[in-house]
C-alpha cells in the first residue's frame, strides 16, 4: 500500500504581518501532524505556490518549514519564481527553466510537471516539460504506476474565478496521457480547495489550500469579489494507491489551536 500526502498552496509569506504568520503557522500545523504520524509516508507533495511574492527569504523559511523525516517533492506554482525556487528549496543554481522533478520510490513514480508560466497567473505545460514526463514515462517499467503533478488544474472546476486561470493547452497533455496507460491519475492545487474530478480518463485530484479556502459560486460572499476565506482550518489529501492500482483519496482538516 502506498500512502501519498498531499498539500499545496501555502504561500509562505515575508515579513511580520497577519498574512504571513498565518502562512507559516498554518503550514507548521499541517507539517507537524504529518511528523507525529505513526506511519511512514511514501512521500509528501506540494503542488505549488510555496512562496508568496517568489521572494528568496520566503523560501528560505519554507524551506525549513518543509523539512521532513518523509521524502518531500515540490513543484512551482504562480506565485512561485523559478530560479529564486530552485536556490531557495532545491539547492541548485537559478534558472529560468521549468522545474520538472521526479521521485521513484518502491512501487510508484510521482512526476512533478512545472505548469507555471512567469509573469502570469494561468498555467501551461511547455513543451520540453512535456518531452521530460514523456521520457519519466519511458524510463518506467511496465506495470509501475505513475502519478502526474503540476499546480493548475487542466479542467474546469465549475469555479470561474480559478477556471479563468487554469491550465490552458492542456489537450497536448490529454494526448500524452491517451498513449500513455501506466498514468493512474493526475494531483494539482491552485484552487483552494478539495475537488475530484476527471482528465484524459484518469482521476484528477485537487488539494485544498493550506493557507486559505476558496470560496464557491454558490456560497455566500459579501461582495462579488469575496473569494477567500479564511474560517476553514488547513487541509491536506492523503492519496492511497493500492495493489490493484486503485487510487482512494482522503481529505483531512488539521487543528491548529
Amino acid at each position: 500500500m502506498i500512502v501519498i500526502a498531499h498539500l499545496s498552496d501555502i504561500h509562505i509569506g515575508d515579513g511580520h504581518g497577519d498574512h504571513a504568520q498565518r502562512s507559516v503557522e498554518r503550514t507548521r500545523a499541517v507539517m507537524d501532524y504529518l511528523e507525529d504520524l505513526p506511519f511512514d509516508l511514501d512521500t509528501v507533495l506540494v503542488t505549488g505556490d510555496i512562496a508568496d511574492h517568489g521572494r528568496p527569504a520566503e523560501y528560505q523559511q519554507a524551506r525549513e518549514l518543509l523539512a521532513s523525516r518523509h521524502p518531500v517533492l515540490v513543484c512551482p506554482g504562480n506565485h512561485d519564481e523559478r530560479a529564486a525556487f530552485r536556490e531557495g528549496l532545491l539547492g541548485q543554481p537559478g534558472s529560468a527553466a521549468p522545474v520538472n522533478q521526479v521521485h521513484r520510490a518502491p512501487g510508484v513514480v510521482v512526476a512533478l510537471c512545472d505548469s507555471s508560466v512567469p509573469g502570469k497567473d494561468e498555467g501551461y505545460l511547455q513543451d520540453e516539460t512535456l518531452a521530460w514526463l514523456d521520457g519519466v514515462l519511458d524510463g518506467t517499467p511496465d506495470g509501475v504506476p505513475v502519478l502526474v503533478g503540476f499546480h493548475h488544474p487542466p479542467a474546469l472546476l465549475h469555479s470561474p474565478f480559478i477556471d479563468g486561470i487554469r491550465q490552458f493547452g492542456a489537450q497536448r497533455l490529454a494526448e500524452l496521457a491517451g498513449r500513455r496507460p501506466g498514468i493512474v491519475a493526475f494531483l494539482c492545487g491552485h484552487a483552494h480547495t478539495p475537488a475530484a474530478t476527471t482528465f484524459a480518463g484518469r482521476p484528477l485530484l485537487v488539494a485544498p489550500g493550506v493557507v486559505s479556502t476558496l470560496r464557491l459560486p454558490w456560497e455566500h460572499r459579501a461582495h462579488p469579489e469575496d473569494h477567500v476565506h479564511l474560517g476553514p482550518p488547513p487541509a491536506l489529501a492523503f492519496h492511497v494507491l493500492d495493489d490493484e492500482r486503485r487510487l482512494t483519496t482522503h481529505y483531512r482538516w488539521v487543528d491548529t489551536s
